[in-house]
Parts: C-alpha cells; sequence; structure tokens
C-alpha cells in the first residue's frame, strides 16, 4: 500500500486527490494546521473524513514537516496547502508568500536532508504568468505575475525546477489554471455568482455585486485536475505540466451560462462595484494544455460552460438538505 501525504487536505483540491487516492488503495495522510477549529467539511462532504489519517501540523514549521515526513516516510507528497485567493494576496502579501513560497522551501529541504526517495507535487498556478495580451501560454511561457499570489507561485516553481536539477529530486509542478466545483468557497468569484444566483431564483436574493466581469478565464473541473496530480507522480522523469482547458471564457459569459440554466436574465440582477476591483487583475488568460495530453495522456472533459452548471446543480442539490 503506497503512503501519500496531502499538505492543504481540507481544501477543495486536497479533499478531491484525497478521494482519488483512496480509491486507488493509498494510505492517505492529511495535514491540517488548524485540526482544532477546521470542521473538515469538503471532507465530510465526500463521506472520506474517517477514512484519511489527520494530521496537526504547519507547513509553514520546518521541524513540524521534518517530524512528519520522517515518521510517515511517504512514497508521494502533495503540496497543495498555502493561501489560495488572489484577491486575498493583495491584501495578505506576507502570509500569502509564507503559506506558499516558504512553506514549499521547507518541504524541498526536508526531502533534501532526509534523502526520502519520495515523489513531490508542488501547485502551480496561471496566474504565474500574468497578462500575455491575448497570447496562450505553454510551459516555456515567461512568467510575469501580477498579484502577491502569482509572485509566489512563481517562486515556488522556480524552488522545485531549482532542487530537482541540483539534488536530483523528483519533484513536479501543475501550472493549474483555473478550476472550480461545488467545493469551493464563497470568496471564489464562481461559487459566488453560482450561490447568488440559485438564491435569486429562489427568491431570497434580488441582486450580485461583483467587480470586473470582462476578465477571461480558461475554467475547467477540480475533480479532473487532481487526476493530473496523481498523473505527473506516476511518470519517469519528473517534468512540469500546464493542466487546463484549452478554452477561454469571459467571466461575463461564466454569469450568463449561470443565470440562463437558472431561466434568469442576469442583467436584472447584476451591478459592478469598484471594491470588488483588484489594484492588478489578468485581463485575459489562455492556456495550452497540449503537453500534458501528449505526455500524460490526459485531457479536459470538462469546460467552462460545463463547470457553470455542474456547479449550479450542485448547489441546488446540497441547498436541499
Amino acid at each position: 500500500m503506497k503512503r501519500a501525504i496531502i499538505f492543504g487536505v481540507s481544501g477543495q483540491d486536497g479533499a478531491f486527490l484525497a478521494q482519488l487516492l483512496l480509491g486507488k488503495n493509498y494510505r492517505v495522510i492529511g495535514v491540517s494546521r488548524t485540526m482544532r477549529t477546521d470542521s473538515f467539511h469538503n471532507l465530510e462532504l465526500l463521506n472520506i473524513r474517517n477514512k484519511i489519517e489527520l494530521v496537526s501540523s504547519s507547513i509553514h514549521d520546518f521541524r513540524s514537516v521534518f517530524t512528519i515526513m520522517n515518521r510517515y516516510k511517504p512514497d508521494e507528497v502533495y503540496n497543495l496547502a498555502g493561501q489560495s485567493s488572489v484577491a486575498r494576496s493583495f491584501d495578505e502579501p506576507f502570509e500569502t508568500f509564507e503559506s506558499i513560497s516558504v512553506a514549499n522551501l521547507n518541504l524541498l529541504e526536508v526531502i533534501r536532508i532526509l534523502k526520502l526517495p519520495v515523489r513531490l507535487y508542488n501547485a502551480g498556478s496561471g496566474d504565474c504568468f500574468g497578462n500575455m495580451d491575448g497570447q496562450t501560454a505553454c510551459e516555456e511561457t515567461p512568467f510575469r505575475p501580477q498579484s502577491p499570489y502569482g509572485v509566489a507561485k512563481s517562486a515556488a516553481y522556480f524552488q522545485v525546477a531549482n532542487y530537482r536539477k541540483a539534488y536530483d529530486i523528483f519533484a513536479c509542478t501543475g501550472i493549474l489554471f483555473n478550476h472550480e466545483s461545488y467545493l469551493r468557497p464563497e470568496e471564489f468569484v464562481t461559487q459566488k455568482i453560482v450561490k447568488a444566483a440559485c438564491l435569486i431564483a429562489k427568491g431570497q436574493a434580488d441582486e450580485l455585486l461583483l467587480g470586473n466581469i470582462s476578465i477571461e478565464r480558461d475554467w475547467g473541473w477540480a475533480p479532473e485536475y487532481v487526476t493530473a496530480m496523481w498523473m505527473m507522480l506516476q511518470t519517469k522523469k519528473a517534468d512540469d505540466y500546464i493542466i487546463a482547458t484549452g478554452i477561454t471564457l469571459s467571466l461575463k459569459e461564466f454569469i450568463a451560462v449561470v443565470f440562463d440554466y437558472l431561466d434568469l436574465n442576469w442583467k436584472k440582477y447584476v451591478k459592478t462595484d469598484d471594491q470588488f476591483l483588484r489594484p492588478t487583475d489578468i485581463q485575459t488568460i489562455r492556456a495550452n494544455p497540449g503537453k500534458a495530453e501528449k505526455k500524460l495522456n490526459w485531457k479536459a472533459r470538462y469546460n467552462g460552460y460545463d463547470v457553470a452548471r455542474m456547479m449550479v446543480d450542485a448547489e441546488l442539490k446540497y441547498q436541499k438538505k
């Protein structure tokens, strides 16, 4: 039985990944730094909380990471921890950098010092690329991050590349573009839209306030993306991959799909508010996931239009419970 440690197990990706690994007969150790206060809602929703060994630890703390890695000596480690909101990163740049970049360095250093034959997955982000003036990003595209979150993810990416080359550590970064699901918290705009639209449809709300709705993103379905994470660690040679659908749509289009699915005219309810504008923002994101399709045999089945409808279906389902 393979052993896998998931840092950030209580988040969207951590929960779906834990479910995937359990289905593959892994022994899953889930790490959370807020064991006493975390409700583990996502794990409960997937009915897997009692199937995971939950451990309290802070990935920010080197000694804590060292202790856990030395105790369990895992075959695979997935670093999905860290502050994950781009908007929030402007308000909390220090916490964002520490929770993403410094935490990732802790893992790499522990693996180097203990000389563990472990395979490491690092959660990268399409936000590393920044604005590309409509061009499509591939793995060779230079990074030009435009948020503290993007800067932190870029630093972690280069740390992985450096340790892989310098110390022959099997470490990969998945450069994941936007991926959503019903496990997303409401601070993410897709979930905010879906929850508000469902409330409006039930007569329990009458408006939705948003920032810039002209931005364009490549939105995918999170359960598919965690499969790509696992596949990266099954290859013979460690490498980095863009994970995306290859299909870009605007936030306005996403809104329209959600409201149309509920037989609503979004223009009657959606209003823009400057308080939701970011200091800097990426206007258009386009991604080429061709390398993952060619080398991993991974390709997204669902695009942003599908995601919008599936999130509505899930919201209506769980609202009834």
